[in-house]
């Protein structure tokens, strides 16, 4: 198989040669292979049209590798090569022959002040066709000049030229490998390169080393079992600027029939060998965080300074030219309109933002802030242009304003806003006349500037409309949560319609989308008594009400409404613990027909009335997400919460290799936010727009009340930007789900910062995916470490969660409706936190049946019970004396404890104080993160995952359903007979002393008998020491048939056999 790279094009390149353009060629590296394109001449549009192709052995190992593709321009004067831009690709976004599209990615910077811009057009997938011949030779022997020396050179292979490479070796970089061809490009055999003259004079010297032998023509080819380290010492003139040490070099061999053994020279990749099963572990990173400003130029300049950017010192800082466009005035009127509709358009380089404009007004205000990145400026002036919107025509100019960047300031928080100012705007000649005035102020700043989450960014340029506010860095509150506790008790006086007969009445209540209902009363008279206990969950501000009606039972399929009543939620008390809170009777509404216009006043004097007791709880947490993975432990109501004992910060880093999730223009893009739950604080950052590696660097702080409590983070793509945008599955717009991270506040070191890579993984139909990486930076402090150790014994929830508990059922319903609630509200916020991105983050659907689960849930199980069993097989080997010297030991240990039994208890205790100390010494280093194997996701049949991934109720067809019902009746047939062995067991306990087999009972009570009165006159310490050695004898006094007690045991009777 074959790794196919096809270059198309590319737009916009950065003029490198002095004279405005640039000869660029293309370099592609994969797998310690690399291979180039040819070179177009004065030309910032190049178009190639080139295919490349690497040898691939296993398409699985593209998941742990990238493809690096450079733009360089190719220097005729100097033995040099300028750095254009580089792209890297993650394997894993690489599909099948058939499949590829053209795709562009933006070129990145190779070093912070690289001055980059364009885009290259690529194709890339994998082929089934071997590799035919060598990928594409050069045509000019100058690129090898900053090349890894990739040099092809022929000599004798024969011992004594082997031999002579190996004792002539004198520096590392080269590994010879002769095991395995490569697909490496092979530069032409010239010693006049001017790159590599040293190399080609080693290997030179090595060839002739043994005159004899390398004249005539070797008898035997050499074969190299093991790679062999070469060692060559090279000199080359490389731009100090672009290349900071020589490379590692590999040289591999390639037999043939007739021909010299050719050694071919190439990069030796530093991720080229990475152990595949480490894709889905933790990964340790190294990032610049809390970086100083930059020295630039001589203590002035847009970047000067010694002192810390702010104090978000867990990202990476991230510089930004702030324009802040204010407002205007005096500004010119049209002489045919008599009336002017000014906006202002802020232009830097290739980016160019505007506002919006408005009509008739000379003096308008904008208030609006853009922010262009440090990364992409190109240009060294700042233009700001007011213009007159046209509507037929182009639009009118009416002056600028020019910044030159140097001579921008600097300002960082906490210092206060950078005061605006008036310019006068200038004509296309340079001159203020009269042409009006505006107010701007310009600044250099960080991300953590307060305008940066409302400001326009350059990398957004391209989204437009409503997508504008879907993109913006936003912190969102949960709304307010209570338990509305409704005891529905009595009714008094109830007419039904048909007054022939009694009622069989129940009450209905609904709080929103919340339906309850009692139970049917059946009484003999009108008046009924329920005392019911109904429970709703309600959110502040309170917009819905409670509606309470009673309805009678007529038919088994109808239902008619006798009274209503309509009760708002702020009139009810609000409780803090468990008193009781007063009833009150409340007057029904009379309801449905029979009410007569005449006889209206009349029904109206006399009405039902029902008893209730309804409070707003506030001693209870409401619970919306998983008390697995729960994240705040708080009552709803303040005054009830305790001080906070520590601080938790966030720094959310960037993603890595992240996989295409939309179609755009008919290339994949995915344009990634991240969202992150702790307590009742969400936040969401910013969305970086098409880009598989996003860097956000936002830090976040939340106060923690509680350590055993777990912080949620999810990325996603956002799918409403305005555009037009494709989901993959075809539906509606919705935010698609990249992954998920969760961190257990308790298992972090206080005080510590944590840098770690955290995988992606999503549970597909077709199996476990990684989606990418995602970067963070965490970091708890400790307020109290005493709050913090006495937090240990009190429970985890307020304390009338067990006073007064709900059952199982009603705390997943009211958990369902709390996350419907919480969803609901944060969709209404702008920029919305959409349903979707609620429901994957709060875990809404962890209570549904999968068999992966419950697979992983019994392995669990299982690796608990480990411990347990280890032991009892050591006992038994102990027992049967497999190891003498281990049962001697103990033998006496077991005499000694007998003697003593006060040493029984300091004994273990101290035992586990050494396991505990051992065991510190291989303490986790890094949080816990998703465990594939854990969860049982790699070895699960399809069948499975797809029946995890079905609808409820299900949508698969008849045969599919009853296969998998058959499935579930074989798997709950064998729990089933678990369960009934553990029955029969405890019933032949119970059948010891209920004469159920008055033989057995007989004998075991003369047994109690003769146990009691020998236990009576015989010291305990001798008993326990006859029965511990009669359990440690010797296997010569063991028999192999079962004892006597278990037999006995085995006959006993259980209630099997009433079972029909």
């Amino acid at each position: 198989m074959k790794l196919v790279v096809e270059v198309v094009d590319a737009h916009d390149l950065m003029p490198k040669d002095g004279e405005g353009s640039s000869s660029p060629f293309v370099e592609v590296d994969f797998d310690n292979q690399r291979s180039r394109t040819k070179t177009v001449h004065k030309n910032l549009n190049p178009t190639w049209n080139q295919t490349l192709s690497f040898r691939l052995d296993d398409p699985k190992s593209l998941n742990n590798r990238t493809i690096e593709v450079c733009i360089y321009n190719e220097r005729r004067t100097f033995p040099t090569r300028n750095f254009l831009g580089k792209v890297r690709i993650h394997g894993s976004n690489i599909v099948r022959e058939g499949e590829e599209v053209l795709q562009r990615f933006p070129l990145e910077k190779k070093w912070f002040f690289s001055s980059v811009k364009g885009e290259i057009g690529l194709k890339i997938h994998i082929s089934t066709k071997p590799i035919s011949a060598l990928p594409p030779v050069s045509d000019n022997s100058t690129a090898a000049a900053t090349d890894i020396v990739t040099n092809t050179t022929t000599i004798s292979a024969n011992k004594t030229a082997a031999t002579a490479v190996d004792n002539n070796s004198t520096d590392t970089g080269v590994v010879a490998d002769a095991t395995t061809a490569t697909a490496a490009p092979a530069l032409p055999d010239t010693t006049t390169a001017s790159a590599a003259p040293a190399v080609a004079d080693t290997l030179t010297s090595v060839a002739a080393a043994d005159k004899t032998t390398a004249s005539t023509p070797p008898k035997e080819a050499v074969k190299i079992k093991e790679p062999v380290e070469v060692k060559i010492e090279t000199t080359q003139h490389v731009n100090k600027q672009e290349v900071s040490q020589q490379p590692g070099i590999s040289v591999e061999e390639r037999r043939q029939e007739s021909v010299p053994v050719l050694l071919t020279m190439h990069q030796v990749h530093p991720q080229a060998r990475l152990n595949p099963h480490e894709d889905y572990k933790l990964k340790d990173t190294s990032p610049r965080l809390g970086e100083r400003w930059w020295m630039g130029g001589r203590g002035r300049g847009w970047m000067s300074g010694d002192r810390y950017a702010s104090t978000y010192d867990l990202v990476e800082q991230m510089y930004y030219l702030y324009v802040r466009v204010v407002k205007g005035k005096d500004f010119p009127t049209d002489p045919v309109s008599v009336s002017c509709n000014p906006y202002v358009e802020v232009k830097l380089g290739n980016y160019k933002g505007t506002t919006k404009h408005f009509e008739k007004k000379t003096n308008p205000e904008w208030n609006q802030v853009f922010a262009f990145s440090k990364e992409r400026i190109q240009s060294s002036m700042l233009e700001v242009y007011v213009k007159e919107k046209e509507t037929v025509g182009r639009d009118d100019w009416l002056g600028k304003v020019v910044f030159d960047l140097n001579e921008v300031p600097t300002r960082v928080p906490p210092d206060s806003p950078l005061a605006p100012q008036w310019y006068r705007l200038e004509d296309r000649r340079g001159n203020g006349k009269g042409r009006g005035e505006i107010m701007l102020a310009v600044w250099m700043g960080t991300q953590a500037d307060e305008a940066f989450p409302e400001a326009w960014h350059s990398d957004a340029a391209s989204v437009h409309g409503e997508g504008v506010f879907n993109i913006r860095s936003k912190v969102y509150v949960s709304p307010k949560l209570w338990y509305l506790r409704v005891n529905v008790i009595e009714a008094q006086d109830i007419q039904p319609n048909d007054r022939s007969r009694l009622p069989e009445a129940f009450v209905r209540a609904q709080v929103g989308n919340q339906v309850l209902k009692t139970k049917i009363c059946p009484s003999s008279t009108r008046n009924l008594l329920w005392n019911e206990d109904l429970v709703f969950v309600a959110s502040e501000p309170f917009e819905e009400q409670l509606v309470l009606t009673i309805e009678d039972r007529v038919q088994q399929t109808k239902d008619e409404v006798i009274g209503k009543i309509t009760l708002s939620l702020n009139e009810f008390e609000r409780r803090l613990d468990h008193r009781p809170v007063h009833s009150r009777w409340f007057n029904l509404e009379k309801h449905g027909f029979g009410i007569l216009e005449g006889d209206k006043n009349k029904e109206l004097k006399f009405s039902s009335r029902i008893h209730l007791r309804v409070c707003l709880e506030g001693g209870y947490h409401v619970l919306d997400e998983s008390t697995m993975y729960i994240s705040d432990q708080r009552p709803t109501a303040r005054q009830l919460w305790k001080q906070p004992i520590g601080i938790l910060e966030v720094g959310i880093l960037s993603g890595q290799a992240l996989l295409p999730m939309k179609m755009k223009d008919g290339r994949g893009t995915t344009d990634a936010y991240c969202v992150a739950k702790y307590g009742q604080k969400w936040v969401r950052t910013r969305t970086i727009i098409d880009s598989f590696n996003p860097k956000w660097n936002e830090q976040y702080t939340w106060e923690v009340y509680d350590a055993c409590t777990v912080i949620t983070l999810g990325v996603f793509d956002n799918c409403h930007l305005g555009g037009n945008e494709k989901p993959a599955s075809g539906g509606p717009a919705r935010d698609s789900r990249i992954g998920k991270v969760r961190i257990r506040l308790s298992t972090l070191e206080t005080d510590r910062i944590y840098t770690h890579s955290y995988p992606l993984l999503v549970l597909h139909p077709s199996g476990v995916k990684k989606m990418g990486e995602l970067q963070l930076a965490i970091r708890f402090t400790c307020l109290s470490l005493v709050n913090m150790i006495h937090l240990y014994g009190h429970p985890p929830l307020p304390k009338m969660h067990y006073l007064h508990p709900f059952t199982v059922n009603q705390l997943d319903s009211l958990r369902y409706q709390a996350m419907n609630i919480v969803a609901v509200r944060l969709g209404r916020a702008e920029p919305p936190l959409r349903k979707e991105v609620v429901e994957y983050m709060l875990d809404v659907d962890s209570h549904m049946w999968s068999m992966r689960r419950s697979k992983a849930n019994f392995f669990r199980i299982m690796s608990l019970l480990a411990g347990m069993i280890a032991i009892g097989r050591w006992f038994g080997d102990v027992c049967h004396w497999k190891n003498p010297i281990t049962s001697v030991l103990v033998h006496i240990l077991f005499t000694i404890l007998i003697w003593y039994p006060e040493l029984i208890l300091p004994t273990v205790f101290l035992y586990m104080f050494l396991i505990g100390i051992w065991n510190y010494r291989f303490r986790p280093r890094h949080p816990p993160h998703m465990d594939t194997k854990l969860s049982w996701a790699e070895a699960v049949h399809p069948d499975e995952l797809d029946e995890e991934f079905d609808t409820f109720p299900t949508s698969k067809t008849h045969d599919l359903v009853r296969m998998r019902y058959d499935r579930l009746r074989s798997v709950a047939g064998r729990i089933q007979t678990v369960v009934g062995d553990m029955a029969t067991q405890g019933e032949r306990f119970q059948s010891l002393l209920s004469w159920r087999d008055p033989r057995a009972t007989s004998v075991f009570i003369v047994f109690c008998l003769f146990t009691a009165v020998v236990l009576y006159v015989t010291p305990f310490r001798v008993v326990a020491l006859i029965v511990g050695i009669y359990m440690l004898r010797h296997p010569r006094f063991r028999s192999k048939l079962p004892s006597v007690p278990s037999n006995f045991f085995k006959r006993l009777p259980a209630r099997t056999d009433s079972m029909i």
